[in-house]
């Protein structure tokens, strides 16, 4: 495993780090055995960073992460994110009392008594830039119940208004071979300024792995069937914010990227790590297998510039012009 600092923190995380809202829902069946099975595989390959958020699930992938590290509170380092268990658009949802309400659920659930990184789950523009927000967050790391602090979110103007703040140490953004827009200001600023960058969505809600065809269905309980336009939450979260067949059909157009480099999850993943201001790639996963090859894409062959101008290109005019959403 390699390890790179989580912006001007102390915190060494590795590179492939892994997101646990596959296996506390929405991503249609799950079985929390597998899900165990793969915790411990990742942890036994060096991975010491795992993102969650109190709505996955509702705590359940919390519960799960607190089974997996027990005994490894000191060596594993746990992301968790609040406010989308109350109303993101109501002011109160971000008061003290709130808050402090969700960070010790999380801290419940967790079973710990502080956490690494205590993100806002993205949230409405209005609320970071009113900025009540982060003094809580100031109250609540000084009191020692979380040791940084971070934003998730969905666009990047939110993103580098977060980066006025000095005590935002990291962000969370949806940044793939299909969403490219953070490389023009986001992720250089963000490294100028010494705030790491968690890369979710890295394959895309799994059109980057190239096995969905354009008749592919999913479970009524996953989101990539219940948001597929953006009918719960950001269509951003959801294929990255494209329409599904069309992104199955881009995802075709890409199979070039796996010569040399096993299948194209491994790619994707390589692709996002070959930009050093990416401190971590947070991919999913629901079994054992999803864990391993994920793990594998840190022994491929990197990019070389002519590949990458030969994505930055298709980003700009195969991709850019039919994502949906703010981003």
């Amino acid at each position: 495993m390699n390890y790179r600092r989580l912006g001007n923190t102390e915190l060494e995380v590795s590179e492939i780090s892994f997101g646990t809202w596959a296996i506390g829902g929405s991503w249609g069946h799950t079985d929390d055995s597998e899900a165990l099975k793969g915790l411990q595989r990742a942890i036994d390959a060096g991975v010491n960073f795992f993102d969650t958020a109190d709505v996955y699930g509702n705590g359940h992938s919390e519960e799960l992460l607190a089974k997996a590290t027990k005994g490894k509170e000191d060596d594993i380092y746990i992301a968790t994110k609040f406010c989308r268990a109350g109303d993101i658009h109501d002011f109160r949802t971000y008061s003290e009392e709130k808050v402090r309400e969700y960070c010790e659920g999380s801290l419940k659930r967790l079973q710990r008594e502080r956490i690494d990184l205590y993100q806002i789950h993205c949230p409405p523009f209005e609320v970071l830039k009113d900025g009540r927000v982060f003094e809580v967050l100031d109250k609540l790391q000084q009191e020692g119940k979380i040791r940084y602090y971070g934003v998730s979110v969905e666009t990047v103007e939110e993103g580098l208004f977060c980066l006025t703040n000095p005590n935002v140490k990291a962000l969370q953004v949806i940044f793939n071979i299909f969403r490219q827009k953070p490389l023009e200001q986001l992720l250089p600023q963000a490294k100028a300024q010494g705030v790491g960058i968690l890369a979710r969505l890295p394959l895309a809600s799994g059109l980057l792995t190239g096995k969905f065809k354009k008749d592919t269905t999913f479970a009524e309980n996953d989101h990539r069937h219940f948001n597929r336009d953006g009918q719960h939450f950001n269509v951003g979260e959801t294929f990255a914010g494209l329409e599904f067949q069309k992104g199955v059909e881009l995802s075709e157009q890409l199979t070039w990227i796996a010569n040399g480099r096993g299948n194209m999850t491994r790619a994707a993943l390589r692709w996002i790590l070959d930009y050093d201001e990416v401190t971590c790639v947070i991919p999913g996963f629901k079994t054992v297998k999803q864990v391993e090859d994920n793990l594998q894409a840190l022994h491929v062959p990197s990019f070389s510039e002519e590949e990458k101008e030969r994505l930055t290109a298709f980003y700009q005019n195969e991709v850019h012009p039919f994502i949906r959403g703010a981003y």
